[in-house]
């Protein structure tokens, strides 16, 4: 089935209202619910999940230090849109097939806000997993301007639910955003690109059996799943209307196992002023931007002077990501179509200037901890990942002391870059270096290959999540707080994240 390109008109994400809000706090409602949605003018609307009626999810945008409280509502059918596995851990048959727990990615919370895997409740509350707390979650968004995004994270369904579509931004600003003049309100547009395949009948497709099946066990979980179509904010392979004018765009990878290098096949650079985890210190002109699943990229183009004109946004990341088939690259994502009048003069900037971001200092760190991400075979024979080789269940090993900082060595042994996600923390990419994978595991010591690759400059601000390469150990540096309690490092492909390649950690008081 093929689909016509830029013939559907890119949806601009609806801002959400709060149920109430005074000088001290502000409260949301929002509900998880299964509705129809028109992906595609060529297709029949799909059947889809979201939260409050929409897919994605509507923006919620915050200010910084503005206490928000969130009670995330599961109106959601008792039977799952796709076909759930059983023997993924937390999927087991004695837990319920349908279940959510909303983490807000990026953000800065206590630990029973966070949206930790375990803490899974079905419709009306009615059975919770054994680590939930509360209905009401609370953000004190201690952060900067800063890009998140908020998705469903219950253990071992996690893939199944994102896909079916619980997913939205969440966007905190500040006053030095407000005063550095970038482009806003209409020329601001958030950008959530997945990837999704559709059967002949409009609903959506995701394997449900691989090439061995576990017959007395029904359905398996795959090693990676790769559409066959792009959308953006829920519409296949838009197009987006601009004036000749500068443009904010917040790049979200919101994929499950896809990566996405994007340029413009105008050939034009895009500024970029951002990383996951808010404003850079200065802009970077770019002529591509690598985003890997759950990677933000905040950035400026400029359409002045390119009236009339069309420009592709495309695509060339080969699936899996950095050495799998090149023809499994879509190659398109969207188009913009300079054919709006211009409104008003831009008096909107590039900033040669942002914010300072000090670098971590090295000397600082009281620990340094060397984690292998590494690739499995179960008793079925299928492939699963692991970090450090270990299950989830395992002991916690990785217990920073609050307000400490530490280094992570991540030493890559699978043929797979890794989107690693450590939730609670901001970090700093160090650098990456090559070194002999036989070796390793062989004697179990770094033998280094090459010198070691700085950060690159698209990663230069603080991060929340870091690509792993294969062949490479990539160093970060991070302190641990503001709070204490248990969170979760992962793999943010979700295929990975479900099948065992996420771990717990405690920040011990």
């Amino acid at each position: 089935m093929i689909l016509s390109k830029f013939i559907d008109e890119l949806p601009i994400l609806p801002i959400l209202k709060p149920r109430w809000k005074d000088q001290i706090h502000t409260y949301y409602e929002v509900n998880m619910t299964e509705f129809k949605q028109s992906l595609h003018s060529e297709l029949n609307d799909t059947t889809v999940w979201g939260y409050e009626g929409s897919y994605p999810g509507p923006t919620i945008e915050v200010e910084s230090g503005e206490k928000v409280f969130i009670k995330w509502i599961n109106n959601l059918p008792d039977k799952h849109l796709f076909p759930v596995d059983h023997t993924v851990h937390g999927a087991q048959v004695d837990v319920p097939e349908v279940r959510t727990v909303v983490h807000v990615h990026g953000a800065s919370v206590e630990s029973e806000s966070d949206g930790y895997p375990e803490a899974w409740f079905t419709k009306g509350f009615e059975r919770v997993g054994p680590y939930f707390k509360k209905e009401v979650y609370q953000y004190d968004n201690n952060q900067n301007s800063v890009t998140q995004w908020y998705h469903d994270h219950a253990l071992g369904i996690t893939r199944l639910n994102v896909y079916a579509g619980l997913a939205g931004f969440y966007l905190i600003r500040d006053k030095r955003e407000c005063s550095l003049n970038l482009p806003c309100g209409d020329y601001e547009v958030p950008l959530i690109i997945q990837d999704r395949s559709f059967h002949i009948n409009g609903s959506l497709y995701y394997p449900n059996q691989p090439d061995n099946p576990i017959k007395e066990l029904g359905t398996s979980i795959v090693p990676e799943f790769f559409g066959d179509t792009i959308l953006v904010n829920g519409k296949v392979w838009p197009h987006l209307k601009v004036e000749p004018r500068k443009y904010r765009f917040r790049l979200l990878n919101g994929s499950n196992t896809r990566f996405y290098r994007i340029k413009l096949d105008s050939g034009q650079l895009i500024y970029q002023i951002g990383t996951d985890s808010g404003l850079m210190e200065y802009p970077i002109g770019v002529k591509e931007i690598i985003l890997a699943p759950a990677e933000r990229a905040d950035v400026i183009i400029d359409f002045t002077n390119l009236g009339g004109k069309n420009i592709i946004v495309t695509n060339d990341a080969p699936a899996p990501f950095p050495e799998g088939d090149p023809a499994n690259a879509v190659d398109t994502v969207m188009e913009f179509r300079i054919s709006l009048p211009l409104t008003s003069v831009d008096t909107s900037v590039i900033p040669a200037f942002m914010m300072l971001l000090p670098k971590i200092n090295e000397q600082l760190a009281s620990k340094v901890r060397y984690l292998t991400l590494n690739d499995n075979m179960d008793k079925y024979g299928r492939e699963f990942m692991l970090l450090d080789n270990k299950q989830w269940d395992a002991p916690i090993t990785e217990n920073p002391k609050l307000g400490s900082t530490e280094i992570w060595y991540l030493i890559n042994l699978t043929t797979d870059t890794h989107p690693i996600h450590v939730h609670l923390i901001d970090f700093q990419v160090m650098d990456r270096r090559p070194f002999d994978v036989d070796i390793y595991n062989k004697e179990g010591v770094i033998h280094y290959t090459g010198p070691a690759i700085p950060a690159e400059p698209q990663e230069r601000g603080m991060k929340d999540t870091v690509r792993a390469n294969p062949k490479q150990v990539t160093r970060i540096i991070m302190n641990f707080g503001p709070y204490s309690g248990q969170y979760v490092w992962h793999c943010h492909i979700l295929e990975h994240e479900d099948y065992e390649m996420m771990r717990p950690y405690i920040v011990i008081p």
